[in-house]
C-alpha cells in the first residue's frame, strides 16, 4: 500500500492540468515498443492505465508500436502464440507492425494478428500490386470530445532484415513496404486523417533513430512531413523521453522511445488545452497489475519452463553478446558467443564456413549450467540450417558488404567459423581472407573455387547483407533449428562444457583502423 501511495505521489504531477474542464479530461496514452516477448510488463501497463482510468482524471489509453511475436525463447517455442494470447487480454487501442513481426512469415504473422484482435495501423504494409495497404492507415478513437488518430509505420528496411518473408520461393514479391512512396504515404493517412476530424495524430513509428542501411529514420521522417504532433517510435532500442524534431513546417515535434523489454512504460500526456509531454515510467516500479494477464503469464512462464529447464552443458564464461550498457558487441566484432554459434552451424551440417550475422543471436549466456531455455534464448527465432556453395568471390563480396559499418554496430556483422579475415574500418574493405583446412591450419583463400557455407535459411534467403548468396544454389536442406544444432553442439560435440576454448574469442576477426 505503501508503495502505491508513494507512486500515485510521483505520478500526481505529471497529471497536474488533468483534471475534468467541463465535461473534458485529459488524454492519457501509455506506449510500449520493442517488448521482444518481455511478457512480465504487461500485467504493469495495463495495470496502470486502469488504476488512470479509475482515478477519474484522464482518458487513458495503451497502445504498441511493435517487435511483440519474437525475441526470447516465450516466442520462439510457440511461435509468437503465447504473446498474442496475453496481448489480446490488453485492449489494446492500437498497435502497429515491427520487422520481427514479419519472423515466422507472413501468414503466421496475419494469424496471430487477428487473434490479438487490437485495431492494427500500418500505412505501407501491401500486398504486391495492391492499391490499398492491407492494414487500415490510421485508427481513429475518440476520447471525450476529442479525436486522436494513430498512424502506422513500418520501416521499409525490414524488406531486407526479414526478405524471405516478402518473396515467394521464386524471387516474386508478394508483399511490399513501399520504400519508394514511404514519405508520401505516411503524409497521406495524416492528411486524411485530419480530413475526418482528428484533433491529434499520434504515429506509431517502428523506424528507429538512427538512419539505418536504407537511410530511414523517424528524424527524417518528421523533417519531411507535417501535420504529426507526437513520434512514439521503436527498432533501435534507444531510450529517449522526448526529443524535439523540427517537422517540414519547422514545428518542434517530440519523439520518444522506452528501449526494449519493458525497461520502461511511456507516458503520453495531452492535456484539455492541448499541451503534449512524453514521460518514461520504469516498468518495475509501477505498483499496478491486471489479474488476469498476470494469470496468463504465470501459466505461459510454467508452460516454457517445462520446456527450457532441461541442463544441456556447462561454461564456466560469460558468452558473450552484449556488453553491460546493453549494446549489442556481436554486432561490431567477433565474440566467443559468436564462435561458439558459427562453430556449431559448421560441425552440424559439416560444412567449410559456417555463419551467422549478429542480429540473430539475441541473448548472453551466463556463466554456469547452460539449459535449453538459455540456447532458445541466444537463438530464439524459428531459422532452420541448410548448407549452400558460395564461390570465394561471393564470400569476399558478403564479408566486405556486411562489415561496412564498423565500428557502428549492425545486425549484418558475420560471426564465423572456418576462416578468419581482416576489416579494415576506415576504408570499409576486408583482406588477409583465410580459410581453415584439414589439419588445422588457416591457407589463404582460393579465388578460383567455391566453399560450402553452413548457415540458416533467413540468410539464404535474404535476410539482410546476406542476400549476396540468394541465388547461391543449396548443397544439404536441413529441418535443425539453429538453436538445436546448438545445443546438440554444446552437449555431444563438446561433452557438456565449452572448457577454456570459448573463454575469449579466437581470434578470427581482426579489425584495423587503416
Amino acid at each position: 500500500m505503501l508503495k502505491r501511495l508513494l507512486f500515485i505521489m510521483t505520478l500526481a504531477p505529471l497529471l497536474v492540468g488533468c483534471q475534468a474542464v467541463g465535461a473534458q479530461k485529459s488524454i492519457v496514452i501509455l506506449y510500449e515498443n520493442d517488448v521482444h516477448c518481455g511478457i512480465d510488463g504487461y500485467t504493469k501497463m495495463a495495470g496502470l492505465r486502469d488504476a488512470i482510468n479509475r482515478s477519474d482524471t484522464a482518458y487513458a489509453a495503451a497502445v504498441c508500436v511493435g517487435d511483440f511475436l519474437q525475441g526470447n525463447t516465450t516466442g520462439a517455442i510457440s511461435k509468437g502464440g503465447y504473446i498474442a494470447d496475453i496481448m489480446q487480454l490488453m485492449g489494446y487501442d492500437a498497435l502497429t507492425l515491427g520487422n520481427h513481426e514479419f519472423d515466422f512469415g507472413v501468414p503466421r504473422m496475419l494469424e496471430l494478428i487477428g487473434q490479438i484482435g487490437a485495431p492494427v495501423t500500418c500505412v505501407n504494409f501491401y500486398e504486391a500490386g495492391a492499391r490499398q495497404s492491407y492494414y487500415a492507415p490510421y485508427v481513429i478513437r475518440q476520447y471525450g470530445n476529442k479525436k486522436v488518430a494513430y498512424v502506422g509505420a513500418l520501416t521499409p528496411e525490414t524488406m531486407l532484415l526479414e526478405g524471405y518473408a516478402f518473396y515467394d520461393t521464386n524471387g516474386v514479391l508478394i508483399y511490399d513496404l513501399k520504400q519508394d512512396d514511404f514519405y508520401k504515404l505516411v503524409q497521406q493517412a495524416v492528411d486524411k486523417a485530419r480530413g475526418e476530424g482528428a484533433d491529434y495524430v499520434v504515429l506509431l513509428s517502428h523506424i528507429g533513430e538512427t538512419p539505418q542501411s536504407m537511410g530511414f529514420s523517424s528524424h527524417r521522417l518528421v523533417n519531411k512531413t507535417r501535420g504529426i504532433d507526437v513520434v512514439l517510435d521503436g527498432h533501435s532500442h534507444e531510450i529517449i523521453e522526448g526529443a524535439s524534431v523540427k517537422n517540414l513546417d519547422g514545428k518542434e515535434i517530440l519523439v520518444t522511445q522506452t528501449g526494449t523489454q519493458f525497461a520502461n512504460v511511456g507516458k503520453l500526456l495531452i492535456t484539455p488545452d492541448g499541451r503534449i509531454t512524453t514521460h518514461l515510467i520504469k516498468t518495475k516500479e509501477i505498483p499496478y497489475e491486471d489479474a488476469r494477464i498476470t494469470a496468463a503469464t504465470d501459466s505461459i512462464r510454467q508452460k516454457v519452463k517445462a520446456v527450457t529447464s532441461k541442463v544441456v552443458g556447462h561454461s564456466d564464461y560469460l558468452l558473450l553478446v552484449s556488453d553491460e550498457n546493453d549494446q549489442w558487441v556481436v554486432r561490431g566484432k567477433e565474440t566467443n558467443a559468436g564462435d561458439l554459434v558459427a562453430d556449431a552451424y559448421r560441425h552440424a551440417m559439416k560444412a567449410d564456413i559456417g555463419m551467422e550475422n549478429g542480429g540473430g543471436i539475441r541473448n548472453n549466456i551466463m556463466a554456469g549450467d547452460i539449459t535449453y531455455g538459455d540456447v532458445i534464448g541466444m537463438l530464439p527465432y524459428d531459422n532452420t540450417l541448410r548448407r549452400i556453395s558460395v564461390t570465394a568471390a561471393q564470400l569476399k563480396e558478403m564479408l566486405t558488404r556486411c562489415t561496412a559499418s564498423v565500428p557502428t554496430l549492425d545486425g549484418h556483422f558475420p560471426q564465423c567459423s572456418g576462416l578468419r579475415f581482416t576489416v579494415h574500418s576506415k576504408s570499409h574493405t576486408v583482406s588477409d581472407i583465410e580459410i581453415l583446412q584439414p589439419d588445422g591450419s588457416y591457407a589463404p583463400i582460393d579465388m578460383h573455387r567455391t566453399y560450402s557455407v553452413a548457415l540458416t535459411n533467413y540468410n539464404h534467403e535474404g535476410g539482410g547483407f546476406f542476400e549476396v548468396f540468394k541465388k547461391c544454389p543449396v548443397l544439404q536442406e536441413s529441418t535443425l533449428r539453429y538453436y538445436e544444432a546448438l545445443s546438440d553442439y554444446i552437449s555431444q560435440v563438446l561433452g557438456g562444457n565449452t572448457g577454456k576454448a570459448y573463454a575469449q574469442p579466437q581470434g578470427r576477426i581482426k579489425i584495423v583502423k587503416d
